[in-house]
């Protein structure tokens, strides 16, 4: 019997007399731990080893289960022998070593400590270690989101003081003038005083670890002559004369002059976490007959350390997202300000014929961020839906149209449709939304032209699936015949802010506001792509247990409506949207009374009892809502009629309040507002 075989058979033998506390005790430890056992292999001596011994964290943190047996070669036989060359480091010198590595054969990060097990003569090494796979995605995600870093420094970094940004840089290139901050300067030991012309880099690295400098320099001359973002970790001695773990983000910006600018993140806790992990763990080894309650102690200490290690981690991940928001809405309201300054300049000079293009400007502006905000609500599924029956097919065939004309004649549409399509239940101009930005994602994969399809089909999901719960869903696709997408790429594409278009060319919203729509409609959305042969966008919507019902054309002509006779009631808490909603409706011949809170709503209707129409905010002040407010005046008035105004409703995914309220979307226009409350009073058009 050889050493591989006895090892088996003594796994499977072993009396529950024989699972020594220190087995019970490395079962406690949630990291994986196992105990490697060198032999001679297929390359000479010890160049092949054995795991004689392992923990329950084994398996779960990859995935393989009964390791004790087994060679390396019969759980990585591609990269086996690298394995070997890195254990055996450790074998040879006596180090221990702390390294990340991808485990290729099961598609996981680990994070691995190792450490001789003496006497060297038994040609044993104790390898403890876990699986930082999302924390890998993550860190991926947060380096390669477009436009975060550079401009997340001009703008937002120094507004996140709160996290573990330490300072921020930018250095104009052409000038060679840098700007710090106060925290930059501390955390790299220089003088905050120092005047900015006299600031070089010779002089911004003069405190850097000698080990560090070299690597530092060459990562800025590659992020400077390459293009590529900075991240890179090293040391540098502060006023306190010890040396601090410090990284630098950061990225060349093309913005009339070439600037690199970037933050400093500290390190220092982080390290500390994780050294004081190992060390924790390392006393383990060294447990005596008290090492339960040990182990207890050291375990609850760790656990609260990772935690505030997972809670960094997530802060960061905010940081990214906040800061390409930021970036966004400062580009829009810098327009729109910009904008009406110009204009008030125009009709100060009495130069009114000029102020129209730039009141246009403001207005599509205002659209761009109306826009974005919707986008980034159905990324969190707290968008108010109206889902109603729809006929999918009908509704493409109604946007053929619009999509040929946005797409241009470079790409030919088709479409595919069953003989029986169900209904599906969703609401529909959300989703003329999510198809029209399928569509634009499609042709802008294939600049040289190519084909787009579409296609409805009736599916049944079983039980088993990921993402959907078993029942009938109807499956609109969008298939293209462009450049496809990569497994790393699909991964990622739902991610807000992620794109792979080039910088100007889109927000990275689009993907991630599909994904919202169809996860709060119930459904899901699957991308399936090959490099090279194209890509196909599966939207899975509820079918519906009623038949759809035809879509009412859209009115032709604008009528003026007049609304005398009928009083409306406007709750609002802020005072300028609520000015100009009561401006907009006086306009059209409508009573209107208004109030700020719930409250005053209540007594202006017991006030004036003529009152048709309430419309109301859903986020109102004063402890009750507009839903609230709502269906306490539909208890007192039950013939009143309900439109809800809203830019964010936390309780969007259960529906209205009430079943016949209408509702309308903040920001809306006033010919919309209006055509709204003449369809819900039926109010003549003059």
């Amino acid at each position: 019997m050889n050493l591989r075989d006895s090892l088996r058979f003594s796994g499977q033998k072993k009396t529950p007399g024989a699972a020594s506390g220190y087995q019970a005790l490395m079962d406690l430890v949630d990291d994986g731990f196992c105990i490697i056992q060198f032999i001679d292999g297929p390359d000479g001596p010890l160049s092949n080893y054995i795991h004689i011994e392992s923990n329950s964290g084994y398996e779960r943190h990859t995935g393989i289960s009964d390791i004790v047996g087994k060679s390396v070669f019969d759980v990585s036989p591609q990269d086996g022998a690298e394995w070997v060359k890195i254990y055996r480091v450790v074998l040879e010198t006596g180090r221990p070593i702390r390294f990340e590595r991808r485990f290729a054969e099961v598609d996981r990060y680990i994070e691995v400590s190792a450490t001789l097990v003496e006497p060297v003569e038994k040609a044993q090494v104790a390898v403890l270690f876990r699986d930082i796979t999302e924390r890998k995605r993550t860190e991926q995600a947060l380096r390669e989101s477009e436009q975060s870093a550079v401009r997340n420094a001009r703008h937002v970094a120094r507004a996140l003081s709160a996290g573990a940004i330490l300072g921020t840089w930018a250095w104009e290139l052409g000038a060679d003038r840098f700007e710090l901050d106060q925290g930059f300067s501390t955390a790299m030991g220089l003088d905050p005083a120092l005047a900015p012309e006299a600031v070089t880099l010779d002089l911004v690295a003069e405190h850097v670890h000698p080990d560090d400098k070299p690597a530092l320099m060459e990562a800025i001359d590659r992020a400077i002559e390459d293009g590529v973002p900075i991240a890179f970790q090293f040391r540098v001695r502060q006023a306190d004369g010890r040396y601090h773990w410090i990284e630098t983000n950061g990225r060349v910006e093309e913005c009339g002059t070439r600037v690199f600018a970037g933050v400093l993140m500290d390190l220092d806790d982080r390290l500390a976490i994780l050294e004081e992990r190992d060390r924790a763990t390392a006393e383990v080894f060294r447990l005596n007959q008290t090492l339960e309650e040990r182990v207890a102690q050291q375990t609850s200490k760790l656990m609260a350390q990772e935690e505030a290690l997972r809670q960094a981690q997530k802060m960061e991940a905010v940081g990214q997202l906040t800061g390409g928001l930021a970036h966004d809405f400062n580009n829009l309201l810098t327009a729109i300000s910009g904008s009406l300054d110009l204009i008030t300049s125009r009709l100060r000079e009495g130069r009114t014929e000029e102020a129209a293009r730039f009141l246009e400007a403001a207005q599509s502006s205002a659209e761009r961020a109306a826009t974005l905000t919707q986008r980034l609500l159905a990324f969190s599924r707290r968008q108010s839906l109206l889902p109603s029956a729809t006929d999918v097919p009908d509704l493409v065939r109604g946007m053929e149209d619009l999509i040929r004309h946005s797409i241009g004649p470079h790409v030919t549409v088709e479409t595919c449709f069953p003989d029986a399509p169900w209904g599906a239940m969703v609401d529909a101009n959300q989703l003329e939304n999510a198809l029209l930005n399928l569509c634009l994602n499609a042709r802008d994969a294939m600049p040289e032209g190519g084909r787009i399809g579409i296609e409805v089909a009736n599916e049944t999901i079983g039980a088993g699936n990921d993402a959907l719960d078993p029942g009938d869903y109807l499956r609109l696709s969008v298939q293209d015949s462009g450049t496809g997408m990569t497994a790393e790429q699909i991964e990622k594409a739902f991610d807000p802010y992620f794109t792979t278009k080039p910088s100007g060319k889109g927000t990275g919203l689009g993907l991630s506001m599909v994904y919202g729509f169809t996860r709060q409609s119930g459904g899901a959305a699957v991308i399936r792509s090959t490099v090279g042969e194209g890509t196909t966008v599966d939207l899975y919507l509820p079918r519906s247990s009623s038949a759809p019902v035809a879509q009412a054309e859209a009115h032709q002509g604008a009528e003026v409506p007049d609304g005398s006779g009928t009083t409306i009631l406007v709750v609002d808490d802020e005072v300028l949207v609520r000015m100009v909603v009561v401006e907009a409706l006086t306009d059209a011949g409508f009573d209107v009374v208004e109030a700020g809170t719930g409250a005053e709503g209540l007594k202006r209707l017991s006030e004036r009892p003529e009152i048709s129409v309430l419309l109301t905010d859903v986020g109102l002040p004063g402890g009750m809502t507009g839903r609230v407010f709502a269906a306490k005046a539909r208890e007192l008035y039950r013939d009143l009629k309900v439109c809800f105004m809203t830019g964010y409703d936390e309780e969007a995914a259960s529906g209205p309040a009430l079943g016949e309220a209408d509702v309308l979307l903040k920001p809306f226009s006033f010919d919309l507002l209006v055509q709204r409350i003449v369809e819900m009073t039926g109010a003549p058009a003059s």
